[in-house]
């Protein structure tokens, strides 16, 4: 078993990675089982792939399964589903000093998160992701959220986790379209600020998303570990250094917004295009090598990840993208900062991006694609 650990003070937690560590849950999440139960959330589809395994371990260990049960996708970050879950929760007579298992992918485990974090004024709960996008980014942090219909992640909280228990193995019966998506913020790592890592991941990626387990457990490391060290030293992004994380997240919310934050694009996707348009860009005003952005690009159309605006079923113009942007929860006195590289793993955040200027680069960048 791998083992990171989240510094926060009082809030510190631990991720733990280990293959097949669904299997065996019911001896780590014992002492989290209070009155001899937990409370287990998750979507349909996930409920059919892997509750069996985490009721059976649970159950192996004389824990009671209380299962809650959601829809799957995205449309489940929503007003509707959170009273939904608070209004089961509330049933099933949550106190604050219970701990709530979120079982699923990144839909599931904000709004879970965020359920939690206003439950009671608080209630405890525990990540076990079960897609690679969860395992290597929304599962660690605190970042809690549901979507608005202005957009996306607008309503929610900085809420820690009380675990995050990572099963790699759970990534067998994803599609491999959502293995794709959560290879994006893989890579992403890399080209914030690990240059190396983004040569392992050229090396690796294929191995990977082929399913291969040592290649997948690296990656799941790797990233944990670079985004824990981050949120330990800005917890809630006010020294500007989590906001790294967000590369191409500013481009690729409002690629999902266009899309309507459907299964036609998934989040992963939207980054995996935001990240190749911030490099782009960044090419464009001068910033990095025109040959960094290209490389970029042809990374992420080697591995099938949508690179551009038609790849990402974007129709939109530059305008209208540029006004899905400027519902972005990052706005600040009327500024957007924009994340842009000075070359792979050199990004920086940028605050003087002219939006007029960025809605013409996107109506260049479909014009030339």
């Amino acid at each position: 078993m791998a083992l990171v650990r989240v510094a926060l003070g009082a809030r510190s937690y631990d991720i733990l990675i280990e293959q097949g560590a669904l299997d065996r849950a019911g001896d780590t999440l014992a002492p989290y089982a209070r009155k001899g139960r937990l409370v287990v959330v998750t979507d349909a589809n996930v409920a059919a792939a892997q509750l069996p395994r985490l009721d059976a371990s649970l159950h192996a260990a004389n824990i009671a399964v209380e299962p809650i049960i959601l829809p799957p996708g995205e449309q489940t970050k929503s007003w509707r589903h959170l009273e939904q879950l608070l209004d089961a929760l509330l049933a099933l007579e949550i106190e604050r000093g219970d701990h709530i298992v979120a079982l699923g992918g990144g839909v599931i485990g904000d709004l879970v998160g965020f359920a939690a974090s206003i439950l009671k004024r608080g209630c405890h709960f525990i990540q076990v992701p079960t897609t690679l996008l969860a395992q290597v980014d929304s599962s660690v942090g605190g970042k809690t959220a549901i979507n608005a219909k202005a957009g996306k992640n607008l309503i929610g909280s900085f809420y820690q986790p009380a675990l995050v228990l990572i099963d790699p193995s759970t990534l067998d019966s994803l599609p491999p379209r959502e293995t794709r998506a959560g290879y994006a913020e893989v890579v992403k790592y890399g080209l914030i600020d690990d240059p190396e890592f983004f040569d392992w991941c050229a090396a690796n990626a294929q191995a990977l998303l082929a399913g291969d387990p040592d290649a997948r457990t690296i990656a799941i490391q790797r990233s944990v570990q670079a985004k824990a060290a981050i949120v330990a030293d800005d917890e809630r992004e006010t020294s500007g250094r989590r906001a790294l994380l967000n590369l191409g997240h500013t481009f690729g919310h409002a690629l999902e917004a266009d899309t309507g934050f459907s299964d036609t694009l998934l989040h992963g996707e939207g980054v995996a295009a935001g990240m190749a348009l911030a490099f782009r860009y960044s090419a464009r005003l001068g910033l990095c090598a025109q040959a960094d952005a290209d490389r970029v690009t042809a990374h992420l159309k080697a591995v099938g990840l949508p690179h551009d605006l038609a790849t990402a079923h974007v129709r939109a113009g530059g305008a209208a993208l540029v006004g899905h942007m400027l519902h972005d929860k990052k706005m600040a006195a009327g500024t957007l900062p924009f994340l842009l590289a000075r070359g792979i793993g050199q990004t920086f955040l940028s605050k003087d991006v002219a939006l007029d200027d960025v809605a013409a680069f996107l109506d260049a960048d479909r014009t030339a694609a």
